[in-house]
């Protein structure tokens, strides 16, 4: 893929499929920052980064009596069509249940982070 959000997600929604207990990628400071993010939310147990010359992020999965604690995603923007929102129009994910992210001049926010300090951006994907 060329883009490295698009391809960490989709990683972290397959090993959830597949059931699997962590998903190892290559390392960027991108995937690094949304990956601790979803920790935060409580999407995902751990990010651990190791490596020194090639350094790769192992992201630890989190089942909650046995169902993945990521049960859907969309994705908005892609390479060839980028989607942008101000903070105005953003919408809530399932009422609240969920998250969208959004890559804002501040850095990656949720759709809350982002209402809160009057930021639109590039929607990037939501997940519940």
């Amino acid at each position: 893929m060329n883009d490295p959000i698009i391809d960490l997600i989709i990683s972290i929604k397959n090993g959830y499929m597949a059931s699997k207990e962590r998903v190892i990628m290559n390392h960027s400071s991108y995937k690094a920052v949304v990956a601790n993010k979803l920790k935060k939310l409580g999407f995902v147990k751990e990010v651990l980064i190791s490596g020194d010359i090639k350094k790769q992020i192992e992201i630890e999965l989190l089942y909650k009596e046995g169902e993945p604690a990521l049960s859907g995603v969309k994705l908005h923007s892609t390479p060839g069509k980028r989607m942008y929102v101000s903070y105005k129009k953003m919408k809530s994910v399932l009422g609240g249940m969920g998250y969208s992210f959004v890559s804002t001049s501040k850095g990656i926010m949720t759709n809350t982070e982002s209402k809160k300090s009057k930021l639109g951006g590039e929607l990037l994907f939501s997940l519940w």
